[in-house]
C-alpha cells in the first residue's frame, strides 16, 4: 500500500461509507473548545485530561479528534492529551481555502501559540504526517517530537527514489504552467531541464501504477457535466500537498509492514501472499527512505497491522510511543 493507495482508500473513507473509528467507537467525553488560529478560522479541540507531557493528536484525511475516543484516554493515563479537527471538519471552520500542507501547519501551532502549550510532541496519523513535517521543519522549536503513525509516507517526506504520482503531477502541473507565455518562468533553460526529469519520473510511476492496477476495473464514468461530490477541503488538501525533504525534530515513525490485507483476499492465498509482497516492497521502501532522510528518526515496523494501527495492533503502539516519549528530554 504506497502512498497513492493509501489516498485512494482514504478518498474512499470519506466520500462513501464511512469507515473511520469515529463512527464505531463507543464516544469519550473530552471537554472541547474552538481555537481561533486566524480571521475567521476556529479548530475544535479536544482534552482528554491527564497529566504529563503534552500530546496533541492529528487524525487522517476527513477525520475529526473523535477518532481518537478510544486511543487518547488510554494515553491520557500517561500524558496530558489533545486531539485538534483540522479545517474544513468537524465542529471546525469550512473556509473556502487555506488547506495547503504549510497552511495546515501553521493552524497546529497557533493553537499551540493561543493555549500558550509548552514545546508538545505531535502525534498524527496517516495524512497528518503533512502537518507533522510542515512543522518539524519549518518550527520545531515548538515542539518535543513527532509521532507518525502510518503516516510517514511520501506526503510527509519525499524521496525521489521512491517517488510519489500524486505529488510528482503537482509538479509536472506546476513546471508545465512555466511554459506558458506571458507569465512564463524566464528561466527557459532550467524549466526544460526540471519538465525532463519531472516527467520521466511521472512515466515511471504510472507504469507502476499501471502494473498494481492489472485486474481491476474502473468504475463507470458520471454523465458529462456531473459535478465531483469530493469536499473541497479535500481536494484541497490533495492539491496543496508538498515535497518535504527535512525534518528538524526526534522523531518515531510507525509503519505496518506489510499491511493486513486479508480482508481483500479472504478466498484466495496465493493473491494475499503476492499483495502482501508487494506491499511489503513498497512500504518497505518508503520506510528506508525516511530513516536515510531523517537520521535521528526511530522507524518502528508492525507485522500484518491495519492502516488504522493504533487499533489493530494498540499495545505495540503505546510500547512504541512510551519509549520514544520517555527518551525525550524533560
Amino acid at each position: 500500500m504506497n502512498s497513492t493507495l493509501v489516498r485512494a482508500a482514504l478518498l474512499a473513507a470519506v466520500t462513501a461509507a464511512p469507515l473511520y473509528p469515529e463512527e464505531t467507537a463507543a464516544p469519550a467525553k473530552p471537554s472541547v473548545q474552538l481555537v481561533q488560529v486566524e480571521d475567521g478560522v476556529k479548530l475544535e479541540v479536544a482534552d482528554w485530561g491527564g497529566t504529563g507531557r503534552t500530546l496533541i493528536l492529528l487524525g487522517g484525511l476527513g477525520a475529526t479528534y473523535h477518532e481518537f475516543d478510544g486511543f487518547g484516554p488510554k494515553l491520557a493515563a500517561k500524558y496530558h492529551v489533545l486531539g485538534i479537527t483540522r479545517r474544513g471538519f468537524g465542529g471546525s471552520s469550512v473556509p473556502a481555502t487555506g488547506y495547503t500542507a504549510d497552511r495546515l501547519g501553521d493552524d497546529v501551532v497557533a493553537v499551540i501559540d493561543a493555549l500558550k502549550l509548552n514545546r508538545p510532541v505531535l502525534v498524527g496519523h496517516s495524512m497528518a504526517g503533512e502537518e507533522l513535517s510542515s512543522v518539524g521543519s519549518r518550527h520545531p522549536e515548538k515542539i518535543a517530537g513527532l509521532v507518525y503513525v502510518e503516516a510517514a509516507y511520501a506526503y510527509a517526506f519525499y524521496d525521489p527514489a521512491v517517488g510519489d504520482l500524486t505529488l510528482d503531477s503537482i509538479a509536472l502541473k506546476q513546471e508545465l504552467a512555466g511554459l506558458l507565455p506571458g507569465n512564463g518562468r524566464p528561466d527557459q533553460q532550467h524549466l526544460t531541464e526540471e519538465l525532463l526529469q519531472t516527467m520521466a519520473q511521472v512515466e515511471r510511476e504510472l507504469k507502476e501504477r499501471r502494473e498494481q492496477m492489472k485486474g481491476m476495473e474502473d468504475p463507470p464514468r458520471p454523465p458529462p457535466g456531473t459535478k465531483s461530490v469530493v469536499p473541497v477541503p479535500i481536494q484541497g488538501i490533495f492539491v496543496g500537498e508538498q515535497k518535504f525533504t527535512e525534518i528538524h525534530a526526534p522523531v518515531l515513525a510507525i509503519f505496518a509492514l506489510p499491511h493486513d490485507l486479508k480482508d481483500f483476499y479472504k478466498d484466495d492465498p496465493a493473491g494475499l501472499a503476492k499483495a502482501e509482497a508487494d506491499d511489503a516492497v513498497r512500504v518497505g521502501a518508503q520506510a528506508d527512505a525516511f530513516q536515510k532522510g531523517v537520521p535521528s528518526a526511530h522507524v518502528a515496523r508492525i507485522a500484518h497491522a491495519s492502516h488504522f494501527i493504533f487499533g489493530s495492533n494498540e499495545a505495540d503502539v503505546l510500547r512504541e510511543m512510551d519509549a520514544f516519549l520517555g527518551s525525550l528530554p524533560p
